[in-house]
């Protein structure tokens, strides 16, 4: 048996090739949208992928289980319930994939998703009644477990779905035996969880020991945690789930280029233009109305919460990075990318975006008139210390809570300065100009010796 993780750093999100060497075959497991890697990597081990599963409907990215059928005719499994549009198999407990001497065995582990399963991979070859591993999809991470509100939006009870996790956590996975490896689909970072060790692989004996979510041995103990103090859900994340569920058009190819006439038309007609320059280049001129996402962040997950999915969108990147940011853009389901700005930016056309340090800041708030602090950090980040007075409105929800942004000069903050030129360039486009970019964020704030408010 062969079995290849795949790590997505910017997704915070592992997908899996298990292949089986005495028959040839492969199976792909959660698979990101652009599969050129899983179809190469097969084709280099002499394996043909024959299968496609998803362990559940993932809701931070789009997953390329169509671009590998269209691409090798694999079949596409999905879990009891799942109701895709498109020809599937659906798989139940007990049910397995067997190709020679590797057999995936499904265990029904509903809980982060009501379809959720896990995949038990057996070396027959080896010990055909020892599970080597366990694909757990993401219902057991390293360190934590799924969370169990993102299906609120579908009439599914948070709770409800949480004793689900339990069962399926301590009924099922934590029967396995305890040297089992275990293989999630996420890693920290991801809003599907909400923490976890850095590890990409553990042990069902090393989770039971340490993973602080499993410590909890009654089911009511276990439910209030999983369902307290969860961060926010992008309101991206519904509409990546639904796509994983429907028959859709397949990646697209790279952007084409254009004139600057040519944006400013499309500008004109409802287009977004996305510009993924760092916030220092963005800052310092930029196409007049542009959002700025940096590529070199977590540049997917934030150009779909901030951008409309109706509408197109045109590119201003970095020479060169400008198929890799439709890409990009493509794995959270943002398909409708116009083209990308081949020319200079005219400098009637240019606009900068204020910044100030964070002593700057400081001594503006002692002045006569002091700005306004929008502090757009997670809830989370933001009652573990936060600059005295600040608002809190997390970048996630920002777009619908346009209203609740205060009045007059602000200053826009967050832990890094990354969110907060996002922040900003979607406030001076949807609201006034009198936004600041604090430089540095919050850690250059503490840096500097300066004083952080704790609850």
């Amino acid at each position: 048996m062969i079995l290849k993780q795949y790590y997505l750093g910017c997704l915070s999100h592992a997908s899996y090739l298990v292949g089986d060497e005495a028959s040839g075959a492969a199976v792909i497991v959660d698979p990101q949208r652009d599969v050129d890697q899983y179809v190469r990597d097969a084709a280099a081990l002499g394996l043909t992928i024959t299968d496609v599963v998803l362990t559940h409907y993932h809701a931070d990215f789009v997953a390329g289980h169509l671009e590998l059928k269209d691409r090798t005719g694999a079949s596409i499994s999905l879990g009891p319930g799942a109701a895709a549009e498109y020809p599937h198999q659906e798989r139940h407990e007990g049910d397995a994939i067997v190709h020679g001497n590797t057999r995936l065995e499904v265990l029904e582990t509903p809980g982060h998703t009501p379809e959720g399963i896990s995949l038990v991979a057996y070396d027959l070859g080896k010990d055909p009644a020892k599970p080597q591993a366990v694909l757990t999809g993401d219902t057991l991470f390293v360190g934590d477990v799924g969370r169990p509100d993102l299906m609120a939006s579908s009439g599914h009870s948070a709770e409800a779905l949480a004793g689900n996790l339990y069962d399926s956590l301590h009924g099922k996975l934590l029967a396995l035996p305890d040297d089992t490896l275990v293989y999630p689909a996420h890693g920290p970072g991801s809003l599907c969880g909400s923490g976890g060790s850095t590890d990409r692989v553990s042990s069902i004996g090393r989770e039971r020991r340490e993973n602080p979510a499993l410590q909890d041995t009654s089911k009511e103990a276990f439910v209030a945690r999983v369902t307290a103090d969860l961060p926010e859900v992008p309101p991206y994340f519904a509409r990546d789930a639904a796509l994983n569920k429907v028959e859709r058009s397949t990646l697209g190819g790279p952007p084409a280029p254009l004139s600057t006439e040519a944006v400013v038309l499309l500008q004109n007609q409802g287009a977004q233009v996305l510009d993924v320059r760092n916030p220092d280049d963005f800052a310092a001129g930029h196409l007049q109305g542009s959002l700025n996402v940096g590529i070199d962040g977590r540049f997917a997950q934030w150009a779909a919460t901030v951008l409309d999915a109706t509408r197109p969108v045109v590119l201003v990147t970095p020479p060169g990075r400008e198929a890799e940011a439709a890409m990009r853009l493509g794995r959270v389901g943002i398909d409708n990318v116009a083209g990308f700005l081949q020319d200079a930016i005219p400098a009637h056309l240019t606009e900068r975006v204020p910044r100030a340090t964070a002593q700057e800041v400081a001594d503006a708030l002692q002045s006569d008139a002091p700005p306004a602090l929008l502090d757009v950090r997670s809830k989370r980040e933001f009652d573990g210390g936060h600059i005295q007075g600040a608002v809190n409105i997390p970048l996630t929800s920002l777009k619908e809570r346009l209203a609740e942004v205060p009045a007059g000069p602000v200053v826009v903050y967050c832990q890094s300065g990354y969110r907060s030129s996002i922040a900003t360039s979607l406030l001076r486009k949807s609201c006034r100009p009198c936004y600041t970019d604090m430089i540095g964020g919050i850690a250059a704030w503490e840096a500097a010796g300066l004083p952080i408010s704790h609850p």
